[in-house]
């Protein structure tokens, strides 16, 4: 469902070990410029739904809300550096638009 590039999965290790949590989460909000926002998190396991999508990573996990994953279907995400900063960047195919600032998204619903 969702793919987790190396250098994700690398971050998201990091992250749960620097947050001391389970899971790192990404969900979906309305909001934002185009219309829906990606909405980061932490978790511990008993935060965690039966019905979360979860990407085991090498030492946490990104954990996907039920209500998020049609939108997340074939979702690559990546961990980028640049001169101005990181970021996770998300490749997602069923975004019809999204914002400048790669937060906001909007999809034909």
């Amino acid at each position: 469902m969702i793919t987790v590039t190396p250098r994700a999965n690398h971050q998201i290790s990091k992250l749960c070990e620097e947050n001391n949590c389970y899971a790192i989460t990404l969900n979906l909000k309305g909001g934002g410029c185009a219309g829906f926002e990606y909405e980061w998190g932490t978790a511990q396991a008993e935060d965690l739904r039966d019905d979360d999508f979860v990407v085991w990573c090498d030492n946490g996990a990104l954990a996907v809300g039920s209500h998020s994953q049609m939108f997340l279907a074939g979702t690559e995400i990546d961990y980028v550096k640049s001169l101005v900063g990181s970021n996770f960047e998300i490749k997602n195919p069923n975004a019809v638009s999204s914002c400048g600032c790669g937060v906001s998204v909007n999809f034909n619903i």
